[in-house]
């Protein structure tokens, strides 16, 4: 199929290019705001189809990525989330045809009451304008952030890593058949067509106003500048370390089959538990760290830990701190739930984190009291993800505080505005 052309950077001049696409971008907001949900809906199903129709094209284009990559040297954690099999490829669709399902996210009467003199206010969904996407590694990515950002009628400026150059290509090739089909601008899910990293400093500029928001998702590196350079909105995910505290009434079965996924299932994805707890009465502790050891999984612990199997290697400082992303664990043991909470709080990323416990006053102290995302109760923390909460895909996990928080959806693409039906009424 006919891709968008990628530019070679040194017959470029990357400012005009990224004005160029910015300008695009906002004329082709201004189209989509005012645009139906039934033409916004058809451009995902067309996409969803067209992607499953190019399926081989999608699997060339990342098996030349997946190439470049291992040459590079690229982390273990990073090929995981770049490689697509045909599993994946299918999965991509059907989160474009689950995103077209949803209900249209605008014109949503949020609120409306009348004053004393007469007025009839309504407080209206409408979208946010022009969002810029900035991503590592994960093609798909492409994918969801684009169908999130046109089923809520905001139009997307998308620059993935230069590791999926070619995989991103192709599927932005698809969303871009899917626009044509419903007549709608192409601009309206634009690709930077070039590695050059200059075009990052473009967009968090904000393309001289034509950019909203900007969302980063990727590493803490990338998330760092981002905050530090942006001068638009940000929609922050910081790193994922999450943790799962295990209480002294944890459930056996659950907590041994609960902590294998949200470590192994795919330890390269945000959800990935980092950090193990262990109350210092729970009788599962040698049980659950003998269990990961037996997996391939590198045990880094405290003191306590350490007595519990001579495979275990000593906890850094640092390492209650990191994301790993890889079969690696810290694992402590805490005096009570107090400690678990305290511990958290001083080493956490606010993203997601769990507790496996059958006493219910516990969940409901940890749920109430931790300051995250996201909090689980007798769940993978895995489950920390868009599709998952039944919104279709997700931009990624906001960590801040402000307008997002927990996974990105189309709801959260969107702001408000109130509108005012009188009969004449003036200001005394």
């Amino acid at each position: 199929m006919q891709q968008l052309k990628r530019v070679d950077t040194a017959e470029t001049d990357i400012a005009t290019l990224m004005a160029d696409l910015g300008r695009h971008a906002r004329a082709a907001g201004r189209a989509l705001a005012l645009s139906s949900d039934a033409d916004r809906s058809k451009a995902l199903r067309v996409a969803a189809a067209t992607i499953r129709d190019q399926t081989s094209a999608i699997l060339a284009a990342n098996a030349r990525d997946v190439a470049d990559a291992r040459e590079r040297g690229t982390a273990a954690a990073f090929m995981d989330r770049l490689l697509l099999d045909a599993r994946r490829v299918a999965g991509i669709a059907d989160g474009l045809d689950a995103i077209a399902a949803l209900p249209d996210p605008i014109g949503r009467v949020m609120a409306s009451f009348e004053r004393p003199n007469g007025l009839q206010i309504e407080r209206v969904s409408v979208p946010l304008g022009v969002i810029g996407i900035i991503y590592e590694s994960r093609p798909g990515v492409t994918a969801d952030a684009g169908a999130l950002c046109l089923k809520s009628g905001n139009a997307a400026i998308l620059r993935g890593g230069s590791e999926s150059f070619h995989s991103s290509g192709v599927i932005h090739a698809c969303l871009v058949a899917g626009l044509r089909a419903a007549n709608l601008p192409e601009a309206a899910i634009t690709l930077v067509p070039v590695r050059d990293r200059a075009a990052v400093g473009a967009m968090l500029s904000g393309l001289d106003g034509c950019i909203d928001v900007i969302v980063p998702r990727g590493g803490s590196n990338l998330v760092a500048r981002v905050q530090a350079e942006a001068r638009v909105p940000v929609f922050a995910h910081l790193d994922g370390n999450v943790h799962i505290f295990i209480d002294e009434a944890a459930d056996r079965a659950k907590a041994l089959a609960i902590v294998r996924n949200a470590k192994l299932r795919r330890t390269g994805v945000c959800g990935a538990v980092e950090t193990l707890l262990l109350d210092k009465t729970s009788p599962l502790q040698h049980e659950l760290v003998k269990m990961l050891l037996d997996a391939g999984c590198a045990v880094r612990g405290d003191a306590a830990v350490q007595a519990l199997d001579p495979r275990v290697t000593p906890a850094s400082e640092a390492d209650w701190g990191t994301e790993f992303l890889d079969a690696i664990i810290s694992i402590g043991v805490v005096e009570n739930l107090d400690a678990a909470i305290a511990h958290i709080e001083r080493y956490g990323s606010h993203h997601t984190d769990g507790i496996i416990t059958e006493d219910q006053a516990a969940a409901d102290r940890f749920l109430r009291e931790v300051d995250s995302a996201i909090v689980v109760h007798n769940a993978s923390t895995q489950f920390a993800d868009g599709g998952e909460f039944g919104f279709g895909g997700e931009i990624g996990i906001a960590t801040g505080r402000l307008h997002a928080r927990g996974p990105v959806g189309v709801e959260q693409l969107t702001t408000f505005k109130y509108r005012i039906h009188g009969s004449g009424q003036t200001r005394p």
